[in-house]
């Protein structure tokens, strides 16, 4: 029989602890959970979510673009190198990008130095669902676009991509909201309502 995952009461921790436990869901910048705990306590996952969206929306327009850059490139030298975050490992090996051929990892290669000439940040996309031939396709349609729109765009997937991530850490180690157990309510990877159960 194996052990029931931890659970841990998010509305009732201190800002630490707070940021400990979710400072990772936003790829390098636990500043958005730190930023998002004085709002406990959140009535559902949905309601912590869009907290830590409202977080970034509501800063600086470089900090915004900080956070971007924060992501790692698409099968970058990042990944060959073992530099990136768990979760990014996870969410690339989805996509097959971890197993490329040689070719593939050049032609992603040229793409990323391609997107971040033009645009001065890194191609960020939710990969979950993709495969390399729809990630592919997605890059050239991508270059095509204003700076203004990938800005937005970025920051879109940015938002799928923490969704995904809470509700993984939540189906995991079924956290507490206040007193009663938190479902996400999540639908295909969207945000979802949030459910209580009691």
């Amino acid at each position: 029989m194996s052990a029931t995952p931890p659970v841990f009461t998010l509305n009732r921790m201190d800002r630490d602890r707070f940021v400990a436990a979710l400072g990772g869901i936003f790829e390098h910048s636990a500043w958005v959970a730190e930023a998002a705990w004085p709002g406990v306590p959140f009535a559902s996952v949905a309601a912590l979510h869009a907290a830590m969206v409202a977080a970034v929306r509501s800063t600086s327009p470089q900090r915004r673009l900080d956070l971007i850059r924060a992501h790692p490139d698409l099968a970058g030298r990042a990944a060959r190198g073992g530099k990136m975050t768990a979760n990014s490992v996870t969410e690339q090996a989805s996509a097959g990008l971890l197993s490329l051929s040689g070719d593939e990892y050049d032609r992603f290669l040229r793409l990323n130095a391609d997107y971040r000439e033009r645009f001065g940040f890194p191609f960020v996309i939710a990969v979950l669902g993709h495969d390399k031939t729809s990630l592919h396709a997605a890059f050239v349609t991508r270059l095509a676009n204003p700076r203004g729109v990938e800005i937005e765009t970025a920051l879109g997937e940015i938002f799928t991509i923490t969704w995904s991530r809470l509700d993984a850490l939540f189906r995991q180690r079924r956290p507490m909201i206040g007193g009663a157990q938190c479902t996400s309510g999540n639908t295909n990877g969207k945000l979802g309502s949030g459910s209580m159960r009691q």
